[in-house]
C-alpha cells in the first residue's frame, strides 16, 4: 500500500497556525495512507502562539501527525526587519525544513513501508518555501485562511495590475466599482484590501497573487454553499484546483491549556453567560489586532447603556504609539469607559479583556455578533448561526464585509468602509447612533439576516461529513496527493 507524507507550513500567526494544524488533522484522521508533519517558524507574529503550540504535544495529536517547533531566530523580528521579517524568516528557517525533510526522505528510502514525501501545503504567506519542494522534486499547494472570493480578488488586481497597467494605489479614495468574478455586485474600489493601497505592500500583495497561479492546487477554508459563486468563479481553467476544505473552526480556548487568568476570565465569562436568556446577548470582539482609541470607545459605550440589549465587550489596549504589537488588556476599564459606565450597565452587560470567542459565539445567549470581519470570525459566526455586524479595520476586512453584506445578506453593516490601524486611534468615528441602528437590527429576533445565518449554519455542520461537499472535496485533494508517489 502505498503511503504519502505531506509537509505542511503555516504563517507564523495565531489564526493562520490553528487552521493549518486542523487540516492536517483532518487530512491523516481520513485516510490511513497518510502522515503529516507541521513545522512552526518562531518567532512568531504573535506572542500568544507560544501557549498554543507547547499545547500541542505528542499525546494531543492523532496518530501519524507531528507539529515541529522549528528553532527560534530571535534576532529576526518585524522590529528589528520592518516589512522584510517574514523573508528573512523564511530564508532563515529553510536551512532547518531542508534538514527535517532529507530526515524523512532518507528513511523513507531505507524502508520500503515508511511514507514517502508527496508534497507540500504553504499558507498563502509562507509560499517563500516553494524552492524547497522544488529542491525534493515533489508539487506543493498552497492553503488559504481567506475566502475563496479573495483569493480570486487577489487574482484579479494582480492581472489589472500587470495586464493593463492599471495603478491600484489610486483606488485607496475612488468611487470607482470594480467588477470581480468572485462577486456577484460590483465592489467599491475603496473597498479593495489596504494592502494594495501602499506601493510598498503592493509590492508583496502582487508577488503573492502571482505565485499562486503556480501552485498544484490551492485548499480554502470555506465550503461550495458558502462561497458557491466565488468557488465557481475559480474553475476558469487559468487557477490551480481549488478545494474547498471548511469551515475550519477551532480556537485556542478549545484547549483549555491557557494561563491562568485567561482560564479564570473563561469560567466567569461562561457563568456569566449561563445565566443570559436565549439569543439576547450582543458580543463585541474585533480580534486580536483590534481596539479603539479613547473617542470611539466611549461612543461604543453610548450605543450600549442607551440601546437596552445585554452585551457582553471585549475591549483591548491599543499598543503604544509607534510600537508593533497585538493589543493588551487593560489593567483597570476605568481609565478608558465613561464615568460611572460599569455601574449604569452592571444589570445588563460585561466587558472583559481576551476573550474565548468561538466558545461565546457557540453559546445559546449570544444573539449577535459586531465583528471586524476577519475570516476565521466570519465562518465562526455562521458555523454557530449568529449574525453579524460589520466593522473591518484592515487587511481584506473591508472585502469580507462588502461579501456579507451585500452579496450573500448574512450580516448588516456598521460602517464597511471604516479604516484602522494598530494604534487604536483614528480620525474616523462611528457615531454611538449608528452603532446602536446596527445592533438593534441584528439582534432583532425574526429579521431576514437571522433567518439566512441560521439556515447556513446548519448546512456548515453537515459540509465536513460524510456526504457533504467539503467531505468530498478533502477526498478529492487525498486522490491528488497520492498521485504524486
Amino acid at each position: 500500500m502505498k503511503k504519502a507524507e505531506v509537509v505542511f507550513i503555516p504563517f507564523p500567526a495565531m489564526g493562520h497556525i490553528v487552521a493549518l494544524v486542523e487540516v492536517a488533522k483532518l487530512l491523516v484522521r481520513r485516510d490511513d495512507r497518510l502522515s503529516s508533519t507541521v513545522f512552526i517558524m518562531h518567532p512568531t507574529f504573535d506572542p500568544s502562539t507560544t501557549k498554543y503550540t507547547e499545547s500541542l504535544v505528542a499525546s494531543t495529536l492523532p496518530d501519524r501527525m507531528r507539529v515541529i517547533n522549528l528553532p527560534n531566530l530571535e534576532s529576526i523580528s518585524a522590529e528589528t526587519h520592518g516589512r522584510n521579517w517574514l523573508i528573512s524568516l523564511i530564508e532563515g528557517q529553510k536551512p532547518y525544513v531542508k534538514e527535517y525533510v532529507s530526515r524523512i526522505r532518507t528513511q523513507s528510502e531505507l524502508n520500503p513501508d515508511s511514507h514517502r514525501l508527496a508534497g507540500f501545503v504553504f499558507d498563502t504567506f509562507a509560499t517563500g518555501m516553494r524552492d524547497v519542494a522544488t529542491e525534493f522534486g515533489v508539487p506543493w499547494y498552497v492553503f488559504s485562511a481567506a475566502s475563496a472570493a479573495f483569493l480570486s480578488c487577489m487574482l484579479h488586481l494582480r492581472s489589472l495590475h500587470d495586464e493593463q497597467g492599471v495603478d491600484l494605489t489610486e483606488f485607496k479614495n475612488s468611487d470607482a466599482l470594480l467588477e470581480i468574478p468572485s462577486l456577484v455586485n460590483p465592489l467599491p474600489a475603496k473597498l479593495a484590501p489596504t494592502l494594495v493601497f501602499k506601493k510598498d505592500l503592493l509590492a508583496i500583495f502582487l508577488e503573492h497573487a502571482r505565485i499562486l497561479t503556480e501552485a498544484k492546487g490551492i485548499l480554502v477554508n470555506t465550503f461550495l454553499e458558502f462561497e458557491s459563486h466565488a468557488v465557481n468563479s475559480l474553475s476558469d481553467g487559468k487557477t490551480p484546483s481549488v478545494y474547498p476544505v471548511g469551515p475550519i473552526v477551532k480556537h485556542v480556548g478549545d484547549d483549555r491549556d491557557l494561563r491562568s487568568d485567561e482560564s479564570n476570565n473563561f469560567r466567569d465569562v461562561m457563568e456569566w453567560l449561563d445565566n443570559q436568556p436565549p439569543s439576547s446577548v450582543m458580543f463585541l470582539c474585533f480580534g486580536s489586532w483590534g481596539s479603539f482609541g479613547e473617542k470611539q470607545v466611549k461612543e461604543i459605550a453610548f450605543a450600549l447603556e442607551h440601546g437596552g440589549y445585554r452585551f457582553l465587550w471585549s475591549l483591548r489596549k491599543p499598543s503604544p504609539k509607534g510600537k508593533i504589537g497585538s493589543p493588551s488588556n487593560y489593567e483597570d476599564f476605568q481609565e478608558i469607559l465613561p464615568q460611572g459606565f460599569s455601574d449604569r450597565t452592571a444589570k445588563i452587560g460585561k466587558v472583559i479583556g481576551w476573550a474565548p470567542q468561538v466558545d461565546i459565539l457557540a453559546h445559546p445567549a449570544v444573539g449577535g455578533f459586531a465583528s471586524h470581519c476577519g475570516w476565521n470570525s466570519t465562518l465562526e459566526s455562521v458555523r454557530f448561526g449568529v449574525p453579524v455586524a460589520t466593522w473591518p479595520l484592515y487587511a481584506e476586512q473591508q472585502f469580507n464585509a462588502f461579501q456579507m453584506v451585500i452579496d450573500l445578506g448574512l450580516a448588516v453593516e456598521i460602517k464597511m468602509d471604516y479604516q484602522g490601524n494598530f494604534f487604536g486611534d483614528n480620525e474616523i468615528i462611528v457615531s454611538a447612533e449608528d452603532i446602536m441602528k446596527a445592533i438593534k437590527y441584528v439582534m432583532e429576533q425574526d429579521s431576514e439576516t437571522r433567518k439566512k445565518v441560521k439556515e447556513m449554519s446548519k448546512i456548515s455542520e453537515k459540509t465536513l461529513m460524510n456526504g457533504g461537499s467539503s467531505y468530498a472535496s478533502l477526498g478529492h485533494l487525498i486522490e491528488d496527493v497520492m498521485g504524486n508517489i
